[in-house]
């Protein structure tokens, strides 16, 4: 799997972004489809919010739709060529500022400041030690009542061997990371374990929040094994109009 090191060395000049990231959400007819079909039905209960913080925005494509439902967003990146990307992108709107790391550290983000951390389709492919570094420390980063959503690998899950073109990291899964939260004194609220391209539930969106968080319910978790048909129903029912002319 990739290190640190790798990652950066892909995000900075290795990839071509010319595509901003529209091709990740190619399986969606668009990220527009992809954001109003499928992201934003599942955080409808904290959008809007107050301050976003997003870890790891690439280019912007999921900060535009952030941006949109929210007073000031933060984004925090590895990559010196995505901060760079976004502070061209969204140079025009003062509530937005980003800001380079070390693919580890949130200490850009004041404590407590945040209604929202948000990260989709950038951690599936991050290591154990990273995503523990940004639970420990987003968990400090929320306010008493919000909630960070995490997109991440579920691979771990899975028997030796499955298939994983999407290059998920192997060591992560969905029980690992309520682990982790656990750990840090947190709770999850939400867990739904998802498939992406293939039969297997190679992903994991895991909704969690500090341990005093008022939704005192159980939490929530189970397996989605439609989530790549919900993709193509999307593309075919909702992703035309999205091209109309306004």
């Amino acid at each position: 799997m990739l290190s640190l090191e790798q990652n950066r060395a892909i995000w900075d000049g290795g990839h071509d972004w010319s595509g901003q990231g529209e091709e990740w959400s190619a399986m969606w007819g668009g990220s527009a489809p992809h954001w109003w079909g499928s992201i934003a039905p599942r955080l409808n209960r904290w959008l809007p919010a107050g301050a976003v913080l997003e870890i790891a925005p690439g280019h912007g494509r999921w900060t535009r739709y952030l941006l949109g439902n929210c007073e000031t967003l933060l984004g925090i990146d590895l990559s010196g060529e995505c901060v760079a990307a976004c502070r061209r992108r969204f140079a025009g709107i003062d509530r937005a500022r980003f800001e380079q790391n070390d693919g580890l550290s949130l200490a850009a983000a004041p404590d407590g400041a945040f209604d929202l951390i948000f990260s989709y389709d950038s951690l599936v492919h991050a290591e154990p030690a990273v995503l523990e570094a940004y639970v420990t420390q987003g968990l400090a980063k929320l306010k008493p009542e919000g909630v960070a959503f995490l997109h991440h690998s579920n691979m771990a899950a899975l028997p030796p061997g499955t298939r994983n073109p999407h290059s998920r990291h192997v060591a992560v899964s969905g029980e690992t990371v309520a682990a982790m939260v656990a750990a840090a004194g947190g709770r999850v609220l939400v867990q739904e374990r998802v498939n992406w391209g293939q039969e297997e539930l190679v992903d994991c969106f895991t909704l969690f929040a500090q341990a005093r968080h008022a939704d005192a319910g159980p939490a929530t978790a189970f397996d989605n094994p439609r989530f790549s048909d919900e993709a193509k129903l999307i593309r075919q029912m909702q992703a035309p109009w999205f091209r109309m002319p306004r």
